[in-house]
């Protein structure tokens, strides 16, 4: 059988697609979209209503709308909307069981979340939270030492990073805590500060944060757990060592001088060890040596009595956690450690991360401010994971593909083979379950991919990676298409066999083939496997590799049907232009879209570009003018329009 013409652009790809279901028809009709819903998307629950609602949304033609049909125009739109993302769009909303200790979830979290560059000389910045925050990140962390004048400072000990105030720092988180999420915010502090301005932390803390801050134990919980994030919504906890009680009896002297160490914020002696040899090294030509003796920090008691939920102990081993660890105590582990730990005793340290929160950081010879693959922690359910988010790359890749799940709001709750149960797992074994998942993807084609700083033309290939337990982690490539940016067609088949799906990450990435063996980032996208949704094109890997800000503007059109209509095309359009969809369009479109503007009443031909005005006044549909020219034209509408409305940041039309 003779292969057919792979379709020269994403514009004719689906063009074909609407072709072959509209069968010879000059629109879609309902049922035959109906059709193409059940067998390309896999919607099997839709109804006429759902193929009917959706030409409701996405056709502008009226007579099409009457006649209950779509024309490729909106077949177009659909295709290219956020419905038809890889990503479920149920899962852009909070939709997991948020009433599970804190434990059951992975958790955001962020490693010397005020540096903006490197550990050695970087910048230490407000804006850095604002980032985090808005990101979805749920823990920040927070080095304080002694500042002039009992201002507390926060900054990178012993190196040249910039200081800022940890007042600042507090006002900053309170100001955006809650801002994409109402999860708890985990606050986690290095402490190198004196007694006195411990104090003056613990003041600040109180002051600023205020019914924020979660200053007593919650009354309805059962011993044994920590709450939910249902439970702590809105509130900031202080995740910092915390003094035990002292014992008032006299046989007890002995045992109460031994618990006085506890009195003391030894908890970080690991990285700290790991972060003087670096610096050391760095600052030093001798070699160094090993660490002088320094004075411990003593906590504060105001700063203590400040520790509910999340009071840190140093990491023993994990049988000395199961006998003596509370509920409410957590240990933080240096990569290194936490690596060995994972792959000697995987089975051990997830049942530890069942009961326990587990903090893992960078090691400290990360001194660019590089990150470690974070999948290899959330395979043994550790929590916490801290990154370098300054840092792009494959793990804040990774990082924002599995927080984007469950409404982005920083808590994903963990798989059932990391949570509590009869059965043991280990991530290390390579057999999990007797049925294993396969997952078959086609890499069909890209559109308007980046081009280089050069504008040299780019030889483009997507490589498809699954990250999970060791065993599931593979990546596979399509071939290269030479010298085409503008729309590559792959057309290629991929199958993956996966024994742990609901651990995995698959990430779609753009490469530019610059050698025999050599090629350069271009883009990606990362999503979680259990959120991927099946179908054309969500089999076909349609996803966007950058994100963009969709405003709709809030129009005073008057309120008789023919302006409400106008209103609704313009809105219609503002959403293909913001989203890239009128790259797509052929020059008698974009004429026909000119003219109705142009019928606008605040649309001032003055404002197109020198040169445009005279054929504006031309434009009827049917005209033919040179498609630059219709994009130029197109661009500049959205700037008048934009600029004649007021704007606000909703969602755009789905």
């Amino acid at each position: 059988m003779k292969r057919s013409k792979a379709p020269t652009t994403r514009r004719a790809e689906i063009q074909q697609l609407y072709q072959s279901y509209s069968a010879g028809m000059t629109s879609l009709p309902a049922s035959a979209l109906l059709k193409f819903l059940h067998k390309e998307q896999m919607e099997l629950t839709a109804d006429e209503d759902t193929a009917e609602s959706l030409i409701d949304r996405y056709e502008i033609e009226e007579t099409a709308r009457e006649n209950r049909s779509m024309t490729f125009e909106g077949f177009l739109r659909y295709m290219e909307s956020k419905v038809c993302c890889v990503f479920n769009q149920a899962h852009t909303s909070v939709y997991q069981d948020m009433d599970q200790p804190l434990t059951s979830y992975f958790i955001s979290s962020s490693h010397n979340t005020y540096l903006t560059g490197d550990q050695l000389i970087g910048k230490s910045h407000l804006d850095a939270y604002v980032w985090a925050l808005r990101k979805g990140c749920r823990c920040l962390e927070i080095d304080t030492w002694d500042g002039p004048d009992m201002e507390p400072i926060v900054y990178h000990g012993y190196t040249l990073t910039t200081k800022i105030l940890f007042k600042d720092v507090i006002t900053t988180v309170a100001q955006h805590a809650f801002e994409v999420s109402p999860y708890p915010v985990i606050l986690s502090l290095e402490n190198h500060c004196s007694q006195q301005q411990q104090e003056v932390m613990a003041q600040y803390l109180v002051s600023i944060l205020g019914d924020m801050l979660l200053t007593a134990p919650l009354d309805h919980l059962a011993g044994g757990e920590l709450p939910s994030p249902n439970d702590l919504k809105c509130k900031i906890l202080i995740k910092n060592k915390k003094k035990k009680p002292r014992i008032k009896t006299e046989q007890a002297t002995e045992e109460s001088a031994d618990e006085g160490e506890e009195d003391y914020d030894d908890l970080e002696d690991e990285e700290d060890d790991e972060d003087h040899q670096t610096k050391t090294k760095f600052w030093s030509p001798r070699k160094a040596g090993p660490k002088k003796e320094e004075k411990k920090v003593v906590i504060a008691e105001a700063l203590s009595d400040l520790v509910i939920y999340t009071r840190s102990v140093k990491f023993i081993g994990f049988s000395h956690s199961r006998d003596h660890q509370s509920h409410f105590e957590n240990t933080s582990m240096a990569e290194k450690k936490a690596r060995k730990l994972a792959s000697g005793s995987g089975l051990n340290f997830v049942q530890h991360n069942q009961r326990f929160l587990t903090r893992i950081y960078p090691a400290g010879s990360r001194m660019s401010s590089s990150n470690y693959n974070p999948q290899e922690f959330w395979n043994v359910g550790s929590q916490l994971v801290a990154l370098n988010f300054q840092s792009l790359g494959l793990p804040m890749d990774l990082n924002d593909g599995r927080f984007q799940d469950n409404g982005g709001c920083g808590y994903v709750l963990k798989p059932a083979v990391l949570l509590p149960s009869d059965r043991s797992f280990d991530p290390i074994c390579s057999r999990h379950r007797l049925k294993p998942t396969h997952l078959l993807l086609k890499v069909i084609s890209g559109s308007n991919l980046p081009v280089s700083r050069s504008n040299k033309g780019l030889d483009p290939f997507v490589r498809v990676e699954i990250h999970g337990i060791p065993s599931d982690s593979r990546k596979k490539n399509t071939q290269t298409v030479k010298n085409n940016s503008l729309s590559p067609h792959w057309d290629s088949d991929m199958n993956f066999i996966i024994s742990v799906p609901e651990l995995c990450l698959i990430r779609f990435c753009v490469r530019d083939q610059t050698g025999l063996l050599s090629s350069e980032f271009v883009g990606q996208y990362t999503l979680p496997f259990t959120s991927m949704m099946k179908g054309e094109p969500q089999g076909s890997t349609r996803c966007r590799i950058s994100s963009h800000n969709t405003v709709e503007p809030s129009l005073n059109f008057p309120n008789h049907p023919q302006c409400q209509h106008n209103r609704r095309l313009l809105l219609l359009l503002l959403f293909d232009i913001e989203n890239n969809i009128f790259c797509l369009y052929n020059t008698s479109v974009c004429c026909k879209r000119m003219h109705f503007l142009s019928q606008l009443p605040f649309f001032s031909t003055s404002r197109l570009p020198l040169g445009a005005s005279p054929v504006s006044r031309r434009m009827q549909p049917g005209s033919s003018f040179p498609l630059h020219l219709c994009l130029v034209f197109l661009k500049t509408a959205l700037d008048i329009c934009l600029a004649h409305t007021n704007t606000h940041q909703l969602p755009a039309p789905q």
